[in-house]
């Protein structure tokens, strides 16, 4: 058993005839009686007191935190005394990913995590904990997969709180809390007459930014910084090497998501459509921070601008330039007299554009390899995961493949079904 148990309301005296007598301390019958005492193996003092006749129970918990120490799995008690919310601070505060996935991060457990949690130690935490979060989440956010996310940075948390020492198990892993399933949801390109209709209520400043996307399947972020020098026009390649983005309110160069530079073959057509615009509009050298508001200034020859030649804010153009053209071609409600926003449009954002190019190389017949390549997903598997019901053809070429074989094997044709 480590450390020893000290008796405090008793004390160890010498009587008149020289020997040792244990008589009542000055604390006798006040407050808890019993304290463990052990040395961690940081060198320091720890301590838990005890009620009065649970002297068995102090010599319980040394023999656990001996046995803990023994095994290498100690925990110091005192490091879970710490709340959700203290640490939730210092956890954000040492995150590495790039300052748009962390202010993302931040928003999820500041605004859904920390009003139920945080004033709640990390060492009392247990499933039914989570279980009760998770249910009265479900009654605030009806969004599942947005349930989800916020779950996934909680459980990352208290992963992070495991390795530090600060807890011995993840709550979130205990085989009784569910993690929200995401609403199933296939995706539903676009169809042709949609990108056209959208792209004739855009402005003409703007207009070339559909064929950006739906014919580069680049993001929204990399069509508003697509730089005149990544388009080769010789070659027929285009190449996305960087993207416009808000961190901390503040527009950046950054690189495309996750880091991942890549290439994209380049229509004739789309070439002719980009060549056109950077005619009636010249490309435009703008200055901005790279990757934080803090980073070094660059310049960038953007195809796209705002009228005054500055980098374009996405909810400038969402709000005045996007969702205009949707409502004029009929994919939203037109805004009635005294509106100020037009009506939400989740999947009918800019993005949609991207599962259009995506779609139509599929039906072209190029693999879901060369798919994910363009489009710069880390792996293939993950590309086919969204679009793999994008291709019925497939199918067709199995049944054809089939019914060739077999034909041979039964050549004589079955009688109709009675």
């Amino acid at each position: 058993m480590a450390g020893h148990i000290q008796d405090r309301w008793y004390k160890t005296t010498i009587n008149a005839n020289g020997k040792e007598v244990r008589v009542r301390s000055d604390r006798y019958g006040i407050g808890l009686r019993y304290r463990a005492r052990y040395v961690g193996p940081d060198g320091t003092e720890q301590s838990k007191s005890f009620a009065d006749r649970k002297k068995k129970l102090a010599e319980k918990w040394l023999t656990r935190i001996q046995a803990d120490m023994d095994a290498g799995q100690y925990i110091d008690p005192k490091a879970g005394e710490i709340t959700f919310g203290e640490y939730a601070v210092k956890w954000l505060g040492g995150l590495t990913t790039d300052l748009g996935s962390q202010e993302v991060v931040d928003r999820r457990i500041r605004l859904h995590a920390v009003p139920y949690l945080g004033s709640r130690p990390m060492g009392s935490f247990k499933p039914e904990h989570m279980r009760t979060w998770l249910n009265a989440l479900k009654t605030a956010l009806p969004n599942a997969t947005y349930r989800r996310a916020i779950y996934d940075s909680v459980s990352s948390l208290f992963n992070a709180a495991v390795d530090d020492g600060v807890i011995r198990s993840n709550p979130c892993h205990a085989q009784s809390v569910k993690p929200p399933e995401p609403d199933p949801r296939l995706i539903t390109p676009w169809p042709e007459s949609r990108v056209l209709a959208v792209r004739a209520g855009l402005p003409d400043r703007y207009a070339a930014t559909v064929d950006a996307a739906g014919g580069g399947g680049l993001r929204q972020g990399e069509v508003l910084g697509l730089d005149a020098e990544n388009i080769d026009f010789n070659t027929g390649w285009l190449h996305v090497r960087q993207q416009v983005k808000r961190v901390r309110g503040t527009l950046v160069f950054a690189p495309p998501k996750r880091r991942r530079l890549r290439d994209a073959p380049l229509s004739p057509v789309v070439a002719d459509a980009l060549r056109l615009h950077m005619r009636r509009f010249p490309p435009v050298e703008v200055k901005l921070p790279w990757e934080t508001p803090e980073g070094p200034l660059v310049a960038r020859t953007l195809v796209f601008t705002s009228g005054v030649g500055n980098a374009i804010w996405r909810s400038y153009f969402d709000d005045y330039v996007w969702k205009p053209a949707l409502a004029s071609a009929g994919v939203i409600p037109l805004r009635k007299p005294g509106e100020k926003r037009y009506a939400a449009a989740p999947d009918d954002g800019m993005h949609a554009l991207r599962h259009f190019y995506a779609s139509v190389l599929l039906d072209g017949g190029e693999s879901i390899k060369a798919l994910s390549v363009y489009l710069g997903h880390s792996d293939p598997g993950f590309t086919l995961r969204i679009y793999t019901h994008l291709m019925p053809s497939s199918e067709e070429r199995t049944r054809k493949a089939l019914s060739a074989v077999f034909r041979r094997i039964n050549p004589e044709e079955l009688p109709e079904a009675v």
